[in-house]
């Protein structure tokens, strides 16, 4: 991402969330919560539309969340039907929650792979290659102390 993107509020009434931004989270607390995160929650839904959530690993790379994932496993078998995901992470006190559509990164070569095996090396002590799901996220939300710094991020449309 070129610039950081403007925290604004989420929109739950009745919960005395604030309406100015003063005392929102930055966006550089929600990357390094994604960067230190060793597990996320993958939430799919399958063609009945029955909901389903699993923890994944995975590394958080250029503004992108990038997990991999058997392709018959159910969840894979979910988003390769059906690209919507929320991923949240385990810590319900400090929260970072992406909702958006995946992509299915299948070639080696693709701009990302390299540095997301860099990335997960360290972390999980192996290189993760090809296929993963990347994760570009329309809607980010955080907070530590809700409602006093809940926060949202819209990325994309």
């Amino acid at each position: 991402m070129s610039k950081e993107p403007a925290p604004s509020r989420p929109h739950v009434p009745g919960y005395g969330i604030p309406k100015s931004v003063e005392g929102v989270l930055s966006w550089s607390h929600v990357c390094e919560r994604l960067v230190q995160s060793r597990n996320y929650w993958v939430a799919t839904v399958d063609s009945d539309e029955q909901p389903h959530a699993v923890p994944v690993w995975g590394v958080w790379v250029d503004d992108a969340l990038c997990f991999g994932g058997g392709p018959d496993t159910r969840w894979s078998r979910n988003l390769a039907a059906n690209p919507k995901v929320a991923v949240h992470l385990e810590d319900g006190n400090d929260v970072v929650i992406l909702e958006g559509s995946v992509e299915r990164i299948t070639d080696p070569d693709h701009p990302l792979a390299s540095r997301i095996d860099d990335a997960y090396e360290p972390k999980y002590n192996m290189r993760h290659g090809t296929p993963f799901w990347l994760l570009r996220p329309r809607v980010v939300f955080a907070w530590t102390g809700f409602p006093k710094d809940a926060t949202r991020w819209i990325l994309g449309d």
